[in-house]
């Protein structure tokens, strides 16, 4: 891990803090051509029946899928902090890692009130996560190494980095939710840059079968949150007739389009550490439908 430049990273944290209740424009309200998701996220968009949606059902339709994209991002920060308030109880107090890791439980704490904040400015109604969503949520945060742990991490990072960099750059995203992502990219991408330097350590050390592990941990995390954005109640919110048969066509179609549009950089870098081989590839072109 380079000390150097996880000292500059607590250095930045510490003198430019980003604060949610002054950095976003809570007051303001959306204007009439105002979205809160750009299309190309949507889990329909692409579809024959996106093209007979009102304009109302198709903004409807962007506000709760948003409301259920940061809630799951709120939801998975909630359960790292978990982890690494434990973590942390292992480190020297002025190690290095304790004292970014205690600035990353800061900024991450400040997100989760973000999210949580602009959940209500928006008037959603997060779905809950499944029992399954829940059960491995805990397991896997009490029973895992940190590599591991971290992997998961950073792995969600980047699936996030990419979804705000879509926000941010669409020209009429509501002006909240372009705060909201610009805020949480600066303080994320802080947070990758150290991730990315302490798995170098356990990376440049791992056989064939450690990077193995390490693929299918990133694998089944990206899998594990792309399961909680595309959601059957939100078709019977927003009005549509079978919304049964909506969720199957809408999975298949976000399936491909997450694939396509939101995966680059995580590939990239497991690439980086030969995470794709005989034994993964099979299980990232099933499950993620990625060409690997």
């Amino acid at each position: 891990m380079d000390v150097n430049e996880v000292e500059r990273l607590i250095k930045i944290s510490k003198e430019h803090p980003l604060m949610p209740e002054t950095y976003i424009p809570w007051h303001l309200e959306p204007a009439n051509d105002d979205v809160f998701l750009p299309e190309i996220l949507t889990s329909l968009q692409g579809l024959p029946i996106y093209d007979t949606l009102s304009t109302n059902q198709k903004l409807e339709l962007g506000r709760h899928e948003l409301v259920q994209v940061i809630a799951s991002y709120g939801w998975g920060e909630c359960l790292f902090c978990l982890f690494m308030t434990r973590h942390i109880l292992t480190l020297p107090l002025d190690d290095v890692e304790h004292r970014f890791l205690l600035r990353e439980l800061i900024e991450e704490f400040r997100h989760q009130e973000m999210f949580g904040q602009a959940i209500r400015k928006l008037g959603g109604k997060p779905i809950q996560q499944s029992g399954l969503h829940k059960f491995f949520g805990l397991f896997s945060n009490k029973y895992l190494a940190a590599d591991y742990l971290f992997m998961g991490s950073i792995s969600i990072e980047l699936v996030t980095d990419v979804y705000g960099n879509y926000a941010r750059r669409s020209p009429n995203i509501y002006p909240v939710l372009k705060k909201m992502f610009d805020l949480h990219n600066i303080e994320e991408a802080r947070h990758i840059i150290f991730t990315k330097s302490l798995l170098k350590t356990y990376t440049d050390k791992a056989g064939y079968i450690k990077r193995t592990l390490y693929s299918y941990v990133i694998l089944f995390n990206i899998l594990f949150v792309r399961t909680m954005y595309v959601k059957k109640e939100i078709y019977e919110r927003i009005g549509l007739e079978n919304p049964e048969k909506v969720f199957k066509l809408a999975s298949k179609n976000f399936k491909q389009k997450f694939s396509e549009k939101c995966l680059a950089d995580t590939m990239k870098f497991v690439n980086e550490w030969k995470g794709f081989n005989l034994l993964t590839r099979w299980a990232w072109r099933w499950l993620l439908g990625v060409e690997v």
